[in-house]
């Protein structure tokens, strides 16, 4: 039978590219000269249960421990160091390992961004005492609902500006209307961290990643724009020019799951070049 015979046939009996039938239970043959057919061999149908439609896929997803313990860390360098033989390299040379040891509830760790946000840190820190003194028990009484009782003009007494004030406003009331808890934020992923997070005013990326990293705890934390990292990864692996967030993707991704202790090392890398 001629080709051009074939696939009229083929065509007449509109066989879509899409369709599940197998060209192993198909058989072309010709009939009475120039006539052809197709002819199916017959299959078993199996009926599939419809719990199979109605339910949702099951995703399991396994996180590195928070850096909170001395054997997570030790875990983490001995990864790195296996993973990245330059960045091990880096870590042999430091003798004392990082520690990650904030206890503080997230409402007052966030809080405590917004102040420190754009200051030096002796200056930071001067405000950020004067703030506690506002508080019956110290930094225990930094809860939404005293921070909201607080009004800008006594938060300007004590050197917060009306933006700064406006953001811990605006942080306060994202508690106490829902959008955020400490109990919440323990719980979230870190994509939801970033995306819950930034509804607050004067919260950006970086400021998240910040609080993932030295209040959560978090391992797998890596602050595409923080100078610092950058300026690290470069000298790191003897870049041009500073990294941009993908090409620090993409060289950190060997990092895995431990990005945030190798952030880490980047910071050290730096303040090491600049005390020599």
């Amino acid at each position: 039978m001629s080709l051009r015979k074939t696939l009229t046939a083929v065509n007449q009996h509109s066989i879509s590219p899409d369709s599940s039938i197998s060209t192993g239970n198909l058989t072309v043959s010709e009939v009475s000269g120039s006539s052809s057919r197709i002819k199916f061999r017959p299959r078993k149908i199996r009926k599939v249960s419809s719990d199979l439609f109605n339910s949702s896929p099951r995703i399991i997803i396994t996180a590195s421990p928070p850096l909170s313990t001395k054997s997570t860390v030790d875990l983490a360098l001995r990864h790195l160091q296996c993973s990245d033989e330059l960045l091990g390299a880096l870590i042999t040379t430091h003798n004392d390992p990082p520690v990650f040891e904030s206890s503080n509830p997230p409402f007052l760790s966030l809080a405590r961004s917004i102040l420190y946000q754009q200051l030096a840190t002796k200056a930071a820190k001067c405000i950020y005492d004067r703030f506690i003194s506002l508080f019956n028990g110290g930094e225990s009484g930094v809860v939404p609902e005293s921070v909201i009782s607080l009004s800008a003009v006594d938060l300007r007494k004590i050197g917060v500006s009306g933006r700064k004030a406006s953001y811990l406003h605006d942080l306060a009331e994202k508690y106490n209307n829902g959008v955020l808890s400490d109990e919440l934020i323990m719980k979230m992923s870190d994509e939801e961290l970033i995306d819950r997070l930034t509804l607050v005013k004067g919260i950006g990326v970086w400021t998240v990643h910040m609080f993932m990293i030295f209040s959560l705890h978090r391992p797998d934390v890596l602050p595409v724009g923080d100078l610092g990292v950058r300026k690290g990864v470069k000298d790191l692996y003897g870049l041009k020019d500073l990294p941009g967030p993908l090409q620090m993707e993409q060289l950190c991704e060997k990092w895995r799951p431990y990005r945030s202790v190798g952030s880490w090392y980047m910071w050290r890398l730096i303040e090491a070049r600049k005390t020599k």
